[in-house]
C-alpha cells in the first residue's frame, strides 16, 4: 500500500466522535462544521472499504472495525504528540508542555501547589493537569498521554508490569468536627467516642471511604457502627457540612489546611489511632521523558515527598523497583472518581 488510507485529521475526528457520542458534538469540540465531519467519515469509510459507525441509534456507535481503528488511531496520535514534545524540548525549557495526572484529592489539593512552584521557575512551559479517577489516570500514563501522575487509589493490575509505581507520600486522614462540638474542647477522644458522633461521608463505594474503613478496622474500630447522617459527592461539600454543624467526617489533612488556619473546623486526634494511606507516583519508563518532566521531578517532587523518595528512584529500571512485590495496602479497588 503506497498511500495510507487515512489522515491524522481523520483519526482525530474519529476519536472525537467516539468521545462525544455524536457527530455534532464532535464537530463543536474540534471547531469545525458538522458537514465537514460527516464528509471526512464518509471518505474514511470509502478509503478503508468498511463501515465505522452504526447509523441506527441516536448515539454514534462504533462498529468492530471502528473500535479497531480507534485503538490504533489513539496510539498513532499519542506518538505524534510525543514526537512534537520531543522536538519542543530542543528549546531547552524555553517552551514545551508538561502534562501531570492526578486522582481527585491529590489533583485538588496537592498538585496545584506543585505546579504553581514549577510555573514560577519555568513560566514558558505550558502545564496541563488532568484530574480523573486512579484507573483512568493510570491508563493515561501507560498510553503516554500523561508524563507522570500522583494517585491514591489502586492501579489496574494489567498495568503494574508496564508502569513504575513508587511510594511517594503518606496522606493522613483526620477526624474533623464543628468548632462548637463538645469534643472540640478535648485534647483527644477515645475510640468508643466515635460511635457517639453523627458522620458525614463520601459515597460508600469511593476509594477514600474504603481506605478509612479498612484502616480503622485494623485499629479495632467498627465503622459499621458509625451513624452516617448523609453521603455527599465531594470533599468540599463535606467540609461545608461539618462547618455548618451537621456532623463529623474523615478527610485528608491536605484538604483542611486553610480551614484549620481560619479556625472554622476542628481536627480532633483519636488516642492511639493514626489513619494514613500511601500516595503513589507513577511513570511509564518506556515512554519519552521530556525535559520539563525531568525538571518537575528533580526540583518540585522532592519538596513534597514524605517517604524515603528521591529523584534517583525514577532512574531505576522497572525490574529493580520490584513493583510486583510492593505492598499496596491500604489501597483498595477504585470504583469511584472520589479517590
Amino acid at each position: 500500500m503506497s498511500d495510507l488510507p487515512f489522515t491524522l485529521d481523520q483519526l482525530r475526528i474519529l476519536k472525537a466522535i467516539a468521545a462525544e457520542g455524536s457527530f455534532k458534538r464532535a464537530a463543536d469540540s474540534l471547531y469545525v462544521s458538522q458537514p465537514a465531519v460527516s464528509l471526512q467519515v464518509q471518505n474514511l469509510e470509502r478509503q478503508l472499504d468498511v463501515p465505522l459507525f452504526d447509523r441506527g441509534g441516536r448515539r454514534a456507535q462504533l462498529t468492530e472495525a471502528g473500535h479497531l481503528l480507534l485503538t490504533y488511531g489513539e496510539k498513532i496520535l499519542s506518538l505524534c504528540q510525543e514526537t512534537c514534545r520531543a522536538i519542543e524540548d530542543l528549546q531547552n525549557l524555553q517552551g514545551g508542555t508538561l502534562i501531570v495526572g492526578a486522582s481527585q484529592t491529590t489533583g485538588t489539593y496537592l498538585l496545584p501547589r506543585m505546579i504553581g512552584l514549577f510555573r514560577q521557575k519555568y513560566p514558558d512551559v505550558a502545564v496541563q493537569l488532568h484530574v480523573h479517577s486512579t484507573r483512568r489516570t493510570a491508563w493515561s500514563v501507560a498510553n503516554g498521554q500523561v508524563d507522570l501522575a500522583i494517585i491514591g487509589g489502586e492501579i489496574p493490575s494489567e498495568l503494574t508490569e508496564s508502569l513504575q509505581i513508587i511510594p511517594y507520600a503518606e496522606d493522613e486522614l483526620a477526624l474533623i468536627l464543628p468548632t462548637s462540638h463538645p469534643f472540640a474542647k478535648l485534647d483527644t477522644i477515645q475510640k468508643e467516642d466515635l460511635y457517639k458522633l453523627q458522620f458525614i461521608g463520601l459515597d460508600s463505594q469511593s476509594t477514600i471511604r474504603k481506605v478509612i474503613d479498612q484502616v480503622l478496622a485494623r485499629c479495632e474500630i467498627d465503622t459499621r457502627r458509625f451513624r452516617f447522617e448523609m453521603e455527599l459527592n465531594s470533599i468540599e461539600a463535606i467540609k461545608n457540612a461539618v462547618q455548618s454543624g451537621l456532623g463529623a467526617a474523615f478527610v485528608s489533612t491536605s484538604a483542611i489546611a486553610k480551614e484549620l488556619q481560619m479556625g472554622v473546623l476542628h481536627c480532633t486526634p483519636i488516642e492511639g489511632v493514626v489513619v494514613k494511606r500511601t500516595l503513589w507516583l507513577i511513570v511509564n519508563p518506556n515512554r519519552y521523558r521530556s525535559k520539563a518532566a525531568e525538571a518537575f521531578s528533580e526540583e518540585i517532587l522532592s519538596q513534597f515527598a514524605t517517604t524515603e523518595w528521591n529523584e534517583d528512584t525514577l532512574k531505576l529500571s522497572h525490574k529493580n523497583l520490584m513493583v510486583s512485590n510492593i505492598d499496596l495496602d491500604p489501597v483498595i479497588s477504585n470504583s469511584s472518581e472520589l479517590d
